[in-house]
């Protein structure tokens, strides 16, 4: 068996990966980012709302992989004020938007899941996924090898996508 090192890979690990349902905002990797706004760029912060935030996926699938995220720590979509989804999904399109100017895709995946058995890696505080796919990009490396490949750094996303925001 081949093994790929991925030792960038610890911080997800130590840092929320196991974190239950219950989660209180003071330990919430999302309600970290809301708070720290002196540093946004740092934590790849596009851009800041009224009610929602938008960032990079630290551990994307795929080059441009951004997270949409209320300020309202909750586990519960329903549970979000109307004012704070409507936001969201006006933001979603702006980055809809952002992202096929930037990277030209040939399509969108666009995505919540809603508690562990659900998939969320951060189940205590809601957040929508969307990114943009190619025709093929889903190579061998990840349906055989497991791993994914993504062709640009953190860094180099943000600055593409930063002007959009």
């Amino acid at each position: 068996m081949d093994r790929l090192w991925t030792p960038w890979r610890y911080d997800y690990i130590k840092s929320g990966s196991g974190e239950d349902e219950s989660s209180s905002a003071s330990a919430c990797v999302f309600c970290s980012l809301r708070d720290d706004e002196s540093h946004d760029e740092s934590n790849f912060v596009l851009h800041r709302a009224a009610h929602n935030f938008i960032v990079l996926n630290i551990y994307p699938y795929i080059s441009g992989h951004l997270l949409l995220v209320p300020y309202l720590h909750t586990s519960e979509l329903d549970a979000a004020p109307k004012e704070v989804t409507d936001e969201l999904m006006d933001l979603t399109k702006r980055a809809q938007t952002a992202l096929r100017e930037t990277y030209h895709p040939h399509g969108f995946n666009l995505g919540m899941n809603f508690g562990r058995a659900a998939g969320a890696g951060v189940a205590g505080h809601i957040h929508l996924h969307i990114m943009p796919r190619w025709t093929g990009d889903a190579n061998f490396m990840s349906t055989v090898g497991e791993t994914r490949v993504i062709p640009e750094d953190l860094a180099t996303t943000y600055k593409k996508l930063r002007p959009h925001f």
